[in-house]
């Protein structure tokens, strides 16, 4: 076998003593190995591994993996924030600008490892950025990295493995029905309808404030929902609803009457005219409403910690706590149920008694018919709704009446 010609790639020895190995991209073009072999067999081994990946098609080009994360982070923008809505866009941008280049923008994209991210993360930590804004970070740079994959620019991502800082537990603040009106009662009209927008039709408040005449149907008692206005950076940005869900809800009467008045009184005459304006006649500013009116109201109420995003959430409760948690991702306009469940609605307090209660009472009612249908009554049954639920009104259920 000395002397044999290699079928593939060279290897020459340096005057170092080492050996470099040298191979044929699928271009044509003689490449170097990365790094020098001690030995002729070592170079060898190497050669017989890049040539299974080029056959196999997994070799990756390595002047691709030398492009930076500065260049690549812009190159997956420019792809991606065409589909993104404008807030996300801006939110985006602001993380790889301020966050991701200025501390790995730098890195080649082959010489960013698992510590090099987790490092970068305690940066953040100690750069006392919330817990929020490190996630949505690290979520960003987690997409930039994944995409060098599938671009075939490294073969695996560095993002694997990251600790990163847990959001708090925060529930959102779910409104008894006396609170809501008390709250609504604390507001002006026309706030105080746009609040019952909010708690009993499940808005969102860029989807209450983009409500024109057109989406009102008062003959069918029905409200589209198909547009949204959100503020970036101090100007109004128009689009679509989150996840681009449109839809259409079926409001409650006492709610079509107060949109009937509201429209023959208070709102403009065109099908384009917005149902809620600010002082200048043009779509309200969402800080500027909140300070002037609500959080007066949530005061005025005897209330606390109550934020406009509550209200959507107290509706996402009622709902899925009387017709169930679809009709309430429904209502919301979710695509997933989870989504429901995770962020919005919350068990009302009292109702794992009710569903023992009602269990209960639908076996009693089973067997008291089987006992009718025999003939022979069930006397037998203990009276288990009263004893485990007698002090429901104390809040103390659970104990067994003494014997």
């Amino acid at each position: 076998m000395a002397g044999k010609k290699r079928r593939f790639g060279a290897i020459r020895k340096l005057p170092s003593g080492r050996f470099q190995a040298r191979y044929p991209g699928p271009d044509g073009v003689m490449r170097p190995a990365p790094e020098t072999f001690r030995t002729k067999t070592d170079a060898e081994r190497w050669l017989v591994k890049v040539e299974a990946q080029l056959s196999e098609g997994r070799w990756l080009d390595p002047a691709e993996g030398k492009t930076t994360v500065s260049d690549w982070a812009d190159r997956w923008y420019a792809s991606t924030s065409t589909e993104l809505k404008p807030k996300t866009q801006a939110l985006y941008d602001g993380l790889i600008r301020l966050w991701i280049k200025p501390r790995l923008g730098s890195y080649p994209l082959n010489t960013v490892r698992p510590i090099t991210v987790a490092e970068w993360i305690t940066g953040l930590r100690k750069a006392e950025l919330s817990a929020s804004r490190i996630r949505s970070a690290y979520r960003v740079f987690s997409q930039i990295m994944r995409s060098a994959v599938d671009n075939d620019m490294i073969a695996v991502t560095p993002c694997r493995g990251i600790k990163i800082p847990r959001l708090p537990e925060t529930d959102p603040h779910i409104l008894t029905d006396q609170e809501v009106r008390k709250l609504v009662a604390a507001l002006e009209p026309p706030h105080d309808l746009l609040a019952k927008l909010l708690v009993y039709a499940g808005l969102r408040i860029g989807e209450a404030f983009a409500l024109r005449r057109k989406d009102v149907v008062l003959e069918h008692g029905l409200l589209v929902v198909d547009e949204a206005v959100e503020e970036i950076n101090g100007h109004h940005v128009w689009g679509t609803p989150k996840s681009h869900q449109r839809r259409v809800l079926t409001l409650p009467g006492f709610l079509v009457a107060e949109l009937r008045k509201h429209l023959d009184s208070e709102c403009g005459k065109g099908a384009e005219a917005l149902l809620f304006v600010g002082s200048t006649g043009k779509v309200l500013r969402y800080n500027d409403w909140r300070k002037s009116h609500f959080d007066k109201a949530v005061k005025a109420a005897g209330l606390t910690d109550v934020t406009p995003h509550d209200l959507r959430a107290t509706h996402a409760t009622w709902v899925a706590d009387r017709h169930g948690v679809m009709a309430a991702a429904k209502r919301l306009g979710h695509s997933n149920a989870s989504v429901t469940t995770r962020h919005y609605a919350r068990v009302v307090d009292g109702r794992d008694a009710d569903v023992a209660r009602t269990m209960h009472s639908e076996y009693e009612a089973a067997a008291g018919a089987d006992a009718a249908s025999s003939g022979t009554p069930d006397a037998s049954a203990p009276d288990l709704a009263r004893s485990w639920h007698e002090d429901d009104d104390d809040g103390e259920a659970g104990a067994p009446a003494p014997a």
